[in-house]
């Protein structure tokens, strides 16, 4: 047998084992789980994570919820690693499904010794050892890095929800902030009007100079409060920006009705979707990737084979002879106890850990429904017994100053009764649209649906 038909041989096969190699690695990967198609107010915007690198164009005039959330999908800063390491493990998956490359070797024996001279009887061999992996190493190791992959897409999917609970309470605030203005804005038209009423009386001798004083010093703190407010939207705007990425906002307002308020589920149907959340729905992926190292460390226990298959050429008879070998390792002292001994324990710690999960979600779960029941009601007592006690005295106040039956101070007090009470109206409004969001993100559903469910009933 020739050299050149050796070589030959040893590329067929070299090839061949590629070939087995690239079929036998199954898909690259899957989707991330689809948890969180119903979070709030985003419907179908909760598709496959969008590429980070594709720019946006910043948005400007009005903008609505939906508009945002899925701006904060697509360039939010924090969401984008999370998608790179999605891609990272896939890739990951395909690694673990490759074959070993087989190993080409040549060797020369019997030169340059004492009775042959030169390369006198020389001999030389040429084989292609392959690695066989044995115990279904392979497969264990494509399913323990498929896992890992699952798991990276629950990782993906509770920052989704964080992210898109985070968006939501920063465009609650803006809702805020653009109402506070506008309530700032009234206060200080009133408090202009009390001011000119006053210095009218003043003028006609009815009044003291000092309740002059007294409305424009009043007018004065309500201009500082305007001032305040618009201070504290432009830090609201920014924030919000910042949830796509942008540090310079120039989108004109945001469009919601505030005063929006619905009934709310039960805390006992709430948690019943509690299972829905990433952050315990993971555990079950978690637990299983956890058993699948194990069993991965117990293939690695078993030792793998290695063939070999090759030509060796007589140089002094001028023949050639077929070479066939095998290697196999003993196990005799590493049997992988260490490893496997290690996994195991490390599926305890992940039991232990998903339990401390259910009782840490859980209990957010309730605090979260605790703050939103009490917002409810507090908005809900304000709207029918404090706004319009409190607006009827102050038009009643204001009615009779003009007519010389109220001191300045009572009008004062009336105004500043009425708008404290709807300023904290206002405060009520956002603890319970921005506890909707807390809730929604930890159940992973719109309460708007779980409404909807209890009524279909």
């Amino acid at each position: 047998m020739s050299l050149k038909l050796v070589t030959s041989i040893g590329v067929a096969l070299t090839m061949a084992f590629a070939g087995r190699a690239v079929y036998g690695a199954g898909p690259a990967g899957s989707e991330p789980r689809p948890l969180g198609k119903e979070s709030p107010g985003n419907g179908a915007l909760l598709g496959r994570a969008m590429d980070p690198a594709e720019p946006i164009a910043e948005p400007t005039g009005h903008l609505t919820l939906r508009e945002v959330l899925a701006l904060a999908l697509k360039a939010n800063p924090e969401l984008a690693p999370f998608s790179r390491e999605i891609r990272a493990r896939e890739a990951a998956v395909l690694q673990a499904g490759l074959l070993p490359n087989p190993e080409l070797g040549a060797v020369v024996e019997n030169f340059g010794n004492n009775a042959l001279q030169g390369f006198d009887g020389t001999t030389i061999t040429l084989q292609l050892s392959q690695l066989i992996e044995l115990g279904g190493k392979r497969a264990a190791r494509t399913e323990a890095t498929q896992l890992a992959r699952d798991l990276a897409g629950w990782d993906y999917e509770r920052e989704r929800i964080k992210v898109l609970t985070e968006t939501h309470n920063a465009y609650v605030e803006v809702l805020s902030a653009q109402e506070r203005t506008a309530l700032s804005k009234q206060v200080l038209d009133l408090a202009a009007e009390v001011a000119a009423a006053a210095a009218k009386r003043v003028m006609a001798g009815k009044v003291s100079p000092v309740e002059e004083t007294k409305a424009e010093v009043a007018t004065a703190s309500v201009r500082i409060d305007l001032t305040r407010a618009e201070r504290e939207l432009e830090a609201a705007r920014k924030r919000l920006a910042a949830t796509w990425g942008s540090t310079a906002p120039r989108f004109q307002r945001a469009l919601g009705v505030i005063e929006a308020v619905f009934p709310i589920p039960t805390l006992e149907r709430l948690m019943e979707r509690l299972r829905q959340n990433p952050e315990l729905a993971r555990w079950a992926t978690e637990i299983a990737e956890r058993q699948a190292v194990i069993g991965l460390e117990e293939t690695r226990a078993i030792p793998d084979l290695t063939a070999s298959f090759g030509v060796r050429h007589f140089d002094d008879p001028g023949d050639d002879a077929l070479v066939v070998g095998i290697s196999l390792p003993l196990p005799v002292f590493n049997r992988n106890q260490g490893a496997i001994l290690e996994a195991q324990r490390r599926l305890i710690k992940a039991e232990e850990e998903r339990r401390a999960v259910e009782v840490r979600v859980a209990t957010a779960l309730s605090s979260a429904y605790q703050t939103l029941a009490g917002a409810h009601a507090e908005t809900a007592a304000l709207k029918a017994q404090v706004l319009p006690g409190a607006q009827s005295a102050l038009e009643a106040t204001s009615k009779g100053y003009r007519l010389g039956k109220f001191s300045l101070l009572d009008v004062l007090d009336a105004q500043r009764t009425l708008f404290g009470a709807k300023a904290q109206y206002l405060r009520a409004l956002t603890d319970y649209h921005q506890s909707i969001a807390q809730v929604e993100g930890l159940i992973g559903e719109r309460l708007e649906a779980v409404r909807t469910k209890k009524e279909s009933r």
